[in-house]
């Protein structure tokens, strides 16, 4: 009878119908509390129901009766549904052990590598994860997942050509993989390989889940056709979506009046914040560039859609011909003349400083900002005026009370970009993390000086301390993942050198 209920769960399990296999996996407990199996298997259940705290419980007690691999690696998925990661590691760690002392031929070991290795990723401990994907594609040397999470892993490494290597093994093996093609195609911009890489860079939207699935998302679906760079009937107009952040928005505005030269008409699905700053620094000048309201579009009024950073590729961007006109934005004349005036007169340059990002509880966020208790190095330099252009609600961004008095902050009267522009206007040089402001200000025209972590984002390449997106921006980079001793160090010996250069 045991054995029937659970067969019969596990059926309705394989075929979704959660809540009969719910019942089944219930009444097999009910019957043998001790039953492993069954505890396992409602478990999967729970996971498969969004219900990982309860999954957890049921897989623990599987665990505790019968410790076997495979409700290991069930555990080690549950935990990282959880964001558990460390207590993820050890479970699959705990699972690889059993395997070796009592399951000897254990079929699915590669796959308990493999969750180790995103358990691993997923945690930030990266040297670790790569071992743990190779000793995955050593069991399996056919596991698209391994090899595209491997590509991602050693990206962040630094080892482009690596990354590149698995997730074109990846596709190879997985062609429909969307996540492994966004990956190739983030290695290949930051190797420089615009050509090939803008393609593969079209399925960004896919997304990285936890348990090693790709989500299969693509870019927004409208009943008008996708302009991909082709020829265009007379008078055609082009409604172009925002994506992503800010920084996106602001880097990639460029295009906008390029667009003009292909389309009578364009418009561009604004966020509030960037709203009066593109209104004056774009339509002011291009009237035909027309900025629209996210939530009532009229699609009848365009015959053509493109997401923003599609259009690179539209415009067959290389490295020896990315469009850099600038200034491209530009600061209120009005607002300027006002925070000019609160800057004052000075013997000594004005430096705006962010060190932190604008999402707080993201991995990538973490990775791009400096804590503010290690910026002594800067503030303490007195050869310039500090200005913030640091929004920092949450406490884990505010400086501590050590700075007051070491840097202006006036950024509670900052409402939107139109406003931080005015600031900025009135500065000699911008020092930013990887930020929206940093995109900001060198798109003004104003030296910008990016705190860039190791490996960073696919725009500043590799191996180089500048720009083709920005004449006017100086890249200091991370010799260390991790480590921003080096960067503020070669900062604060940069500073003491400009002296009176800019003034």
């Amino acid at each position: 009878m045991q054995n029937d209920l659970i067969q019969r769960a596990s059926r309705a399990y394989a075929e979704h119908a959660f809540g009969i296999a719910v019942e089944l996996a219930d009444e097999a407990i009910a019957e043998n509390p001790r039953n492993a199996d069954a505890l396992h298997l409602r478990g999967l259940i729970a996971l498969a129901l969004r219900k990982p705290e309860d999954a957890r419980t049921w897989l623990a007690r599987a665990i505790e009766l019968s410790a076997h691999p495979g409700f290991c690696n069930s555990l080690c998925v549950t935990q990282m549904h959880l964001r558990d990661f460390p207590a993820a590691a050890q479970s699959a760690r705990l699972g690889l052990r059993i395997a070796d002392e009592r399951f000897p031929d254990y079929g699915d070991i590669a796959l308990l590598w493999f969750n180790l290795g995103l358990a691993l990723q997923l945690d930030e401990q990266m040297e670790a994860a790569a071992q743990s994907y190779r000793r995955a594609l050593g069991h399996r040397p056919d596991h698209a997942a391994s090899h595209n999470n491997l590509g991602a892993v050693l990206n962040r490494l630094g080892d482009l050509d690596s990354a590149i290597e698995h997730t074109k093994a990846a596709i190879a093996l997985d062609p429909d993989n969307l996540e492994a093609h966004s990956n190739l195609g983030h290695a290949l911009l930051a190797a420089g390989r615009y050509d090939e890489a803008w393609p593969h860079f079209e399925h960004r939207w896919a997304s990285f889940q936890t348990g090693g699935q790709t989500l299969g998302a693509r870019a927004p679906e409208l009943p008008i056709p996708l302009w991909r760079g082709g020829p265009l009937p007379a008078g055609a107009s082009l409604l172009v979506l925002h994506e992503q952040g800010f920084g996106d928005a602001l880097q990639f505005c460029r295009y906008l009046p390029m667009a003009l030269e292909r389309f009578a008409r364009v418009g561009y699905v604004c966020p509030a914040p960037l709203r009066r700053l593109f209104e004056e620094s774009l339509c002011a000048r291009w009237p035909n560039i027309v900025l629209v309201d996210g939530d009532a579009v009229d699609l009848s009024m365009w015959t053509h859609h493109c997401p923003l950073m599609s259009l690179p590729m539209c415009f067959g961007t290389r490295i020896g011909n990315i469009p850099a006109p600038t200034p491209y934005l530009r600061a209120n004349s009005q607002r300027a003349r006002f925070w000019a005036e609160r800057i004052g007169e000075r013997s000594m340059p004005a430096v705006g400083l962010v060190w932190a990002g604008g999402h707080t509880h993201s991995r990538g966020d973490k990775r791009r900002s400096i804590a503010p208790e290690t910026l002594a190095p800067l503030l303490s330099y007195r050869g310039v005026r500090w200005i913030s252009l640091q929004k920092a609600e949450h406490a884990d961004k505010q400086l501590p009370p050590a700075f007051a008095g070491q840097i202006a902050d006036w950024m509670d009267r900052v409402g939107d970009f139109a406003d931080t522009a005015a600031l900025i206007d009135g500065l000699d040089l911008v020092i930013a993390v990887d930020t929206s402001v940093a995109h900001l200000a060198a798109a003004m025209g104003k030296r910008v000086w990016l705190l860039n972590r190791f490996a960073g984002c696919w725009r500043w390449l590799r191996d180089r301390d500048d720009t083709p997106w920005y004449p006017d921006m100086r890249l200091f980079t991370q010799t260390k993942r991790g480590d921003w001793t080096d960067v503020l160090t070669r900062v604060r010996t940069e500073l003491e050198n400009l002296g009176e250069r800019v003034v």
